[in-house]
């Protein structure tokens, strides 16, 4: 049976081309069909690969059958956009980190080739990362539905004046909260927008999420970390200019009255990381932790 890998790319990113030069052929010479994004020609022609060779499909596989593997070349923003149209699908991501932080991406573009060959190798441990999902009602109609590895962001427009919101948590009302915005992140977004808003580090295999607020009316209202099991709820009830940011990367606009709904995602994200993997190290690497 052919093997399908589909190929999602920062194609801004300098280190691209030599990257594909490097490591695309490992897929190519045995027999891999590839996919990608329609911006992905330029920088497969530059690379000197052969075109015939890249299927441009902009749903990355979506109408066939699952791929057996999705190799991200980017940023951890390359990466949740994988994870997102890709990854919840079934499909496992190893991720190269061409980028700065690479939170997500662990595996750094020095080692590209070593972390394909590790994957051809079977040595490569499946981490399963627990997703969200988030639903915006409006006069009791579903809006919209997305489900996302990171976070949901609950926020105001730049100019607008404080927002008033009323949460609730499982089957616990939370009480009115005036600040800025909400955010609701996973184990996985804890280390995102979340930790900028002083929420906690929590470690990617706890079952539970972290509701932290932005830049609270009231100095008491902190970060919680909830069960994931518990649904959350965020009635907004006055704000001019609110959205509803999943992953930083897909917005929808939020009007008083709006209902946010949150709960445990059913599918789980699979990144393939190399053997031994330390989240404590990880976090000295790309956070400094401990670091004086």
């Amino acid at each position: 049976m052919l093997q399908r890998l589909i190929l999602v790319a920062k194609v801004k990113s300098p280190h691209l081309g030599s990257t594909l030069r490097d490591v695309l052929p490992l897929f190519l010479d045995r027999g891999w069909l590839v996919s990608a994004e329609p911006a992905m020609q330029e920088p497969w022609a530059q690379a000197g690969l052969d075109p015939a060779r890249l299927g441009v499909d902009p749903d990355l596989g979506a109408a066939g059958p699952v791929a057996d593997l999705c190799l991200v070349l980017g940023g951890d923003g390359t990466l949740l956009h994988a994870a997102r149209l890709v990854g919840l699908r079934g499909t496992p991501i190893l991720g190269i980190n061409l980028g700065s932080l690479g939170f997500l991406t662990a595996h750094p573009v020095s080692g590209a080739v070593a972390a394909v060959e590790a994957f051809f190798a079977g040595t490569l441990v499946p981490d399963q990362r627990p997703t969200l999902q988030a639903e915006l009602w409006r006069q009791g109609g579903l809006l919209a539905q997305q489900t996302v590895l990171n976070d949901a962001v609950l926020a105001k427009g730049a100019l607008a004046r404080i927002m008033d919101m009323h949460l609730r948590v499982g089957a616990q009302d939370a009480g009115s909260i005036k600040a800025d915005g909400l955010i609701v992140a996973t184990p996985t977004g804890s280390t995102a927008y979340a930790l900028s808003a002083g929420g906690p580090i929590m470690h990617p295999s706890l079952d539970a999420f972290v509701i932290a607020p932005i830049c609270p009316h009231t100095l008491t209202l902190r970060p919680s970390v909830v069960p994931a099991r518990w649904p959350i709820s965020i009635v907004l009830e006055d704000a001019e200019d609110a959205h509803l940011t999943l992953d930083g990367q897909v917005g929808f606009r939020v009007l008083p009255g709006d209902e946010v709904r949150l709960s445990q995602g059913a599918a789980q994200i699979t990144l393939l990381q190399r053997p031994g993997l330390d989240f404590f190290a990880l976090l000295q690497q790309k956070l400094h932790w401990g670091d004086r």
